[in-house]
């Protein structure tokens, strides 16, 4: 998830392991997305969801030319 994201969103995103059942999106260092308690039982948010997120939050930096 994090490299289609950092890929297609242009977002800097990084993979860091939790405890079990833990479910995190950091954007600019706030916290965006979690997977809530349902998280420990395996369930969490789709990617659909979290990109979807990502792209209606303000931007603090345009995205890179093409």
């Amino acid at each position: 998830m994090a490299a289609s994201l950092k890929r297609d969103l242009h977002v800097d995103v990084e993979l860091v392991e939790g405890r079990y059942g833990e479910f995190t999106v950091l954007v600019d260092g706030e916290k965006l997305v979690t997977g809530g308690p349902l998280g420990f039982v395996g369930v969490l948010p789709s990617i659909r969801t979290v990109r979807e997120l990502i792209e209606r939050r303000p931007r603090t930096t345009k995205p890179p030319a093409e």
